[in-house]
Formats: C-alpha cells, structure tokens, sequence
C-alpha cells in the first residue's frame, strides 16, 4: 500500500456520483487493486454495474445489500425491511473494512442511508475510523452530512446543470443504469 488512504465522498444533486466511484474502481483494477462496493440502496433493480463488474472479477466486487428505493416509484417494501437492509450493509462494510482485504472500498449511496434515517452518522463515522491504514474509502450519495464531510480527504459535489430528464428523455441502459 503507497498510502495511509483517503476518505472521498461523492455527494450533491448532480448526476454522477456512483458513476465517479466506478471510475475509479475501473483504474484500480487495472494496477490490480482489490475492491468491494456495497450497495446501501439498490436491491432488486437492475443496473450495468451489477454485470459489468463481473468481467473485472477476481479483482472487483459488488454487494447489492438494499431493498430498492425506499418511498418511491415501486417501492412496496415496509420501512422496516429498508432499515434491516442498512443494518446488514453497514455490518457487510464493517466486516470488508476490517479484513485487510481491499484496497479500496465503496459504500454506494450509504449518504442517502443516513438522510432517510436507515442508519446514523455516527455508523458512518464508526466505519469511516475503522478502516486499517491503506484503505481507500469511497462514500456516495446526496446529502453527505458535515460530520462526514469533516471527516474525509477529498469531497466533490455533483451539481445538476442540466438533465435530460426535464425534457421528458427517460433513463437509459447504459448511461443512467
């Protein structure tokens, strides 16, 4: 390992933010860096992600721990479950972070975990101090708090200028999942 590792968080309205943190787990496993996304919001949905990482296996892989949106669109899940399905990702991250294992790990919309209450910020901080020397920790999702935002190295915020979505283009294979 170069490095005692960084904190970067991907967070703000804008479009991006996954699609940031996959980027660099794309350049990580070109050197051979070890990594593990945990997915704190997606579930059943399907995204490109969830094959694409496959070709880039031994090298990376993807956790999809949540239960879908929580309150929105299709959402017919009880909160409850939506709140187990945190408490296990969290437990999942805490488990990857401690093993020594990765390189780099990612906590997919685990910001938007903590603004719909399924966990805390103190969870995230817990997560964010365990992480052994060398351990790269990426955090997406709108709505980072400040603590969190405290906490890391390097934050970027995604600011929407213009989406196609407000022309009525809906989301595509590819681009958006």
């Amino acid at each position: 390992m170069d490095s005692d590792g960084l904190v970067i968080v991907y967070t703000g309205g804008g479009k991006g933010k996954t699609t940031a943190a996959l980027g660099i787990a794309l350049r990580a496993a070109g050197y051979g860096k070890k990594i593990c996304m945990i997915q704190f919001i997606k579930g059943s949905w399907h995204y490109g992600e969830a094959d694409s990482y496959k070709r880039l296996m031994p090298e990376f892989e993807i956790l999809a721990a949540g239960e879908g949106f929580v309150g929105i669109i299709d959402d017919k899940s009880p909160r409850e479950d939506h709140v187990r399905a945190a408490a296990e990702a969290a437990r999942m991250s805490s488990e990857r972070i401690k093993s020594g294992r990765y390189d780099i790990i990612i906590l997919d919309e685990i910001n938007y975990a903590v603004n719909l209450g399924l966990i805390t910020a103190n969870d995230v901080l817990g997560l964010i101090k365990s992480r052994p020397p060398g351990t790269d920790l990426i955090l997406t999702g709108n709505h980072a708090t400040d603590e969190v935002i405290e906490a890391a190295d390097l934050v970027t915020e995604m600011r929407e200028v213009k989406h196609p979505f407000k022309r009525g283009i809906k989301a595509r294979k590819g681009i958006d999942f």
